[in-house]
């Protein structure tokens, strides 16, 4: 056996997490920016001078097409490099195993679940298509499954740019369970042949069995004349409308499949969709909400239930971040954990001041949100199939103005962030959690939600120019720079280089959005961040930093309501969306400012009083009411 390199480049190797025909796929670490790497490297010794100019070509063209993507369901290229031994490319690593594996170990996937796979697997593909990259050779092996329940799509070993003629047409590439006709034929290949590749998967996991069945030859044949068995014969539970849309999805020409992954995500979705009962009519009062509960647990294996609540709001303990209001009566939480003691727990917590409905399924508690509003959201992100971050992130677009709460018993870093840049929630609870504090906590959302259950919510469009500016903190000017070549025709950039220099931009200019790299004064600029938004909620901040600590982000999340995180190296693409989507949030809050109210965070009256808090205070004090007047 091999001895394992010490290192790969900068990168010290930590084991291997597999093998193929040509290479290894190493577990690395980035010492200088204290991440964990994957490493796909190959051996120039193992092929001939040939095989070897091509092979690399072709690893390089990899590194080109899925270097440019940056997208949650891919997983993403950090760096290329080559030596005298070896060529390799640095990717995400993915705490996760291959769906492949899963397929082995699982009797069988419920309807819903594999609709949230392929959910997930056609975002990806659809964002591959847009930046006109073709990956032609999906597979069960080559979607990874995260520990937390998302997918990533790998290996892009043989996709195709556009603009790219490294792999000539005559060519046949791809895994040929999955492959469409036009691979099996040598023809051009378009995105059309990814749609037939999710159109299998799809199958397959619905089925229990692929299309077609046999040794390469086999079918191939039968990829090109044959017509796969109707799913509904093979499963009950499959309806003729799936039948229609997985058929068209793997139809022989490419001309006759859908025109995007788009197209086949809604089409998917639609029919998935149309298995769940209907909508119940009438008003969301307490019985009919009891009655639509018992209605969705008698047809459902998952528990939808309710615990009858009484008329009372909860005593406010404490500090709380928001006037609570004591003559509110009856707020509705939905409560989403794939753990029945979890779910006990919460039930028997809140069952006395609020109507709690529970249930272990994402796509249930989806289903409950269209058809009736609830006004907390708590849901746990470790889940199978819908993470919590997922399933708040759909549920802010059915329900804008319930109050979304994340229930985590672990910290990994990316998924925290992921839950604020995806799921735009509330407030970041740990487990297990202080009662009392999250008794506080909901208490708070519930008063935010009916205060603001019916405002009309216009999202504001944005004006080539704006007055507000963008305020970048950094010690170094190269952020300051980005961003005002971003968004610096738009409105305003300014530097500051240390908490001083900030208070006196704030003092003079109107701030829209503040850009903080937090280990510039680290301390200093935590403590103005948490400040600003208990004194100005309507200013939002993105963060920028190269931290692994988990708690001091979910400290940030908590109490300064961070906006959105971005992790170093910054990627400039995410950097723009995100500036211009506080900056349109920013405006909104202008034209509905009771919306402020889900962004006031707790006032820690032991950082106001220090000295450092009293100088920030001072600094900022009329901020709010200079530019929105109080309220």
């Amino acid at each position: 056996m091999t001895a394992l390199p010490e290192k790969i480049g900068k990168y010290e190797i930590q084991g291997i997490l597999g093998r193929g025909g040509m290479g290894v796929v190493y577990k690395g670490y980035d010492r200088a920016i204290a991440r964990g790497v994957a490493i796909k490297a190959i051996s120039k010794g193992s092929l001939d001078e040939h095989a070897l100019k091509h092979v690399v070509a072709r690893f390089r063209h990899e590194a080109q097409a899925v270097g440019r993507l940056v997208h949650p369901r891919i997983v993403q290229i950090y760096d290329y490099g080559e030596d005298d031994d070896v060529a390799y490319i640095v990717m995400e690593l993915v705490n996760g195993k291959p769906l492949s594996d899963h397929i082995l170990r699982e009797n069988g996937y419920e309807i819903s679940e594999v609709g949230e796979i392929i959910a997930q697997l056609l975002d990806g593909v659809g964002h591959a298509h847009a930046a006109r990259v073709v990956h032609r050779d999906i597979k069960p092996a080559n979607i990874l499954v995260n520990s937390d329940g998302r997918i990533k799509l790998s290996d892009f070993g043989i996709a195709r740019i556009e603009s790219s003629n490294l792999t000539q047409i005559g060519d046949m590439l791809g895994t040929p369970h999955y492959m469409a006709p036009e691979q099996f034929l040598g023809a051009e290949i378009g995105l059309e042949a990814d749609i037939y590749s999710v159109g299998v998967i799809a199958y397959e996991l619905l089925t229990g069995r692929k299309p077609f069945t046999g040794n390469t030859a086999e079918v191939m044949q039968a990829a090109l004349n044959a017509e796969p068995a109707l799913p509904s014969t093979l499963q009950a539970a499959i309806s003729p409308q799936l039948d229609q849309v997985l058929l068209k999805a793997m139809a022989k020409k490419a001309s006759n499949r859908y025109r995007s992954a788009g197209e086949f995500a809604a089409a998917f979705s639609a029919v998935i969709e149309a298995s769940r009962e209907p909508a119940v009519a009438g008003l969301p009062d307490a019985a009919a909400l009891l009655g639509a509960a018992r209605m969705i647990a008698a047809t459902s294996s998952f528990d939808l239930t309710l615990a009858p609540g009484n008329d009372d709001m909860p005593d406010a303990t404490g500090d709380s971040a928001i006037s609570l209001d004591t003559g509110v009566k009856k707020g509705r939480l939905l409560v989403i954990d794939d753990e029945e003691r979890i779910l006990s727990a919460l039930k028997s917590l809140f069952r006395d001041r609020y109507h709690v409905f529970a249930t272990t399924d994402g796509n249930k508690a989806l289903d409950f949100l269209r058809r009736y509003q609830m006004h907390v959201i708590i849901s746990d992100q470790r889940m199978p199939v819908m993470t919590g971050v997922e399933l708040l992130r759909r549920s802010r677009e059915i329900s804008p103005h319930s109050v979304r709460i994340l229930l985590t018993g672990y910290s990994d870093l990316a998924s925290i962030v992921g839950s604020i840049n995806d799921g735009e929630i509330y407030r970041f609870i740990s487990k297990p959690w202080d009662s009392a504090e999250l008794r506080k906590t909901v208490a708070e959302g519930v008063t935010i939600a009916l205060e603001i259950a019916n405002t009309k919510t216009t999202t504001a469009d944005l004006p080539e120019k704006m007055e507000a500016g963008v305020l970048v903190i950094d010690k170094g000017y190269d952020l300051q720079r980005v961003a005002r070549e971003l968004v610096g025709s738009r409105c305003p950039v300014f530097y500051a280089p240390d908490l001083e220099a900030a208070l006196a931009v704030m003092l003079k200019h109107e701030i829209a959005v503040v850009i903080a790299d937090i280990e510039a004064g680290h301390e200093q600029i935590m403590t103005m961040l948490k400040i600003l938004k208990q004194e100005n909620p309507q200013i939002l901040t993105i963060v920028v930093t190269g931290a692994s600590d988990s708690e001091l982000v979910i400290e940030l999340i908590n109490q300064a309501q961070i906006f959105r995180f971005l992790n170093k190296p910054v990627s400039v693409r995410l950097l723009k969306g995100h500036v211009e989507a506080a900056l349109q949030r920013y405006l909104t809050f202008r034209q509905t400012p009771q919306l402020l109210d889900a962004h006031r965070v707790q006032a820690a009256e032991g950082i106001r009083s220090s000295s450092l808090g009293q100088r920030i205070l001072a600094g900022i004090e009329n901020l709010r009411g200079r530019w929105f007047g109080n309220k």
